[in-house]
């Protein structure tokens, strides 16, 4: 007989990068309603702009997502 044992996650942090804000917003958007499938909400997003050699921008961010 097979026992099957499930652990939900409490915690997890992901990061994200893009070349506009904008595009850095939809990526965060996309995964909160795939991460509120499996009962997890955002807890806190802190986010920079880097430039780099190139004078090129871009967006990073972390986002931690907490069970409900």
């Amino acid at each position: 007989m097979m026992n099957f044992q499930f652990d939900l996650i409490e915690d997890k942090v992901e990061f994200y990068e893009a070349n506009n804000l904008k595009t850095l917003q939809k990526k965060i958007e996309a995964q909160i309603e795939e991460n509120k499938a499996i009962m997890l909400g955002v807890q806190s997003v802190s986010h920079q702009l880097h430039v780099n050699e190139n004078g090129q921008t871009y967006f990073t961010a972390v986002v931690h997502f907490k069970k409900k």
